[in-house]
């Protein structure tokens, strides 16, 4: 039976690179983690074994370190754009560069007075302690003509330890889950959102500022809304970024409902209610998965559903 080659591509996955730039006294710290996917005229390699077109993933690994060091690192989107461009343009056989990165944060260390014994602590501009709210992230796909720039997070996990319901459900045999009035909501949030920056012509975002607004609004949404539902509270919390970020069409959440049930404490004569403070058992699978897509109105989707490696 005949075959054909579908889609390939090839690069160095998890080139861990860390940048400091030093300010005088004060250092700042870019911890990436950054992937490289080449595809193109690239059937020969499969067919044959020839790697005319090839271009070695031991290359792509060089050149991250030495883009680290050449343009800097501003931030992660401004970085995968730099080496993006750099495949697509400088390989004729390359046709489509798809970079992914995560970034991992980092804050300084806050020290004691200046009257430190030890090197005056008021000085100290240098030490960091790693940032563990979430992991930052960001896919860039260049094709030589137009951009594609996802970003988003995972790894957040929030809860609201009041201020959520659900009931009103459909219950059949099977059906032993109580309804409840006064619950947890915990997630962990699982995001990516879409920019509508796609071709030089445009200005481009302020990358490092449209994360820390996206999150903010992110985090808002969740804390101020009343939920009736975890699928609602994913709808607010995409509506106010979409709302407040012009430069974002569409967002994707990804939120597992890490379920806290009340214990029951009746066979040690003690009562569990939640009005008076509850003690709960925080479950660790199986957990309800909610997903979906908010879009701007007009726009269509195109963060994939499935956010694997294909």
């Amino acid at each position: 039976m005949p075959t054909i080659l579908g889609q390939n591509q090839y690069g160095k996955a998890e080139n861990r690179v860390v940048k400091i730039t030093r300010d005088g006294a004060t250092h700042h710290i870019k911890d990436l983690n950054v992937s490289v996917a080449l595809s193109g005229d690239m059937d020969e390699v499969h067919l044959s074994g020839s790697n005319a077109n090839v271009l070695p993933t031991d290359t792509t690994k060089n050149t991250v370190y030495a883009f680290a060091k050449e343009h800097g690192i501003e931030s992660a989107e401004q970085f995968g754009i730099h080496l993006a461009r750099h495949f697509v343009t400088s390989q004729e056989p390359i046709k489509t560069a798809r970079i992914r990165i995560e970034e991992y944060a980092w804050e300084r260390i806050a020290t004691s007075d200046a009257n430190s014994q030890f090197i005056g602590a008021d000085e100290v501009k240098h030490s960091f302690v790693r940032q563990g709210q979430e992991t930052r992230v960001t896919q860039i796909t260049y094709d030589g003509s137009s951009w594609e720039v996802v970003s988003g997070l995972k790894d957040l996990v929030v809860m609201n330890s009041t201020n959520s319901e659900f009931w009103g459900y459909v219950k059949d045999k099977y059906t032993t889950l109580p309804e409840a009035y006064d619950r947890i909501l915990a997630t962990q949030v699982s995001a990516r959102w879409r920019f509508n920056w796609t071709d030089d012509e445009q200005k481009t975002p302020n990358w490092e500022k449209s994360y820390e607004q996206v999150k903010k609004h992110m985090l808002q949404a969740f804390a101020e809304t009343y939920s009736l539902s975890l699928q609602q509270t994913l709808y607010q919390m995409g509506s106010r970024i979409i709302e407040n970020r012009g430069e974002i069409d569409e967002v994707r959440f990804s939120l597992p409902n890490k379920h806290h049930f009340l214990v029951d404490l009746e066979p040690f004569g003690l009562k569990n209610d939640t009005a008076e403070g509850a003690v709960y058992f925080a479950a660790d699978r199986p957990y309800g998965l909610i997903e979906a897509t908010i879009l701007r109105d007009g726009c269509e989707p195109k963060i994939p559903v499935d956010l694997t490696n294909l």
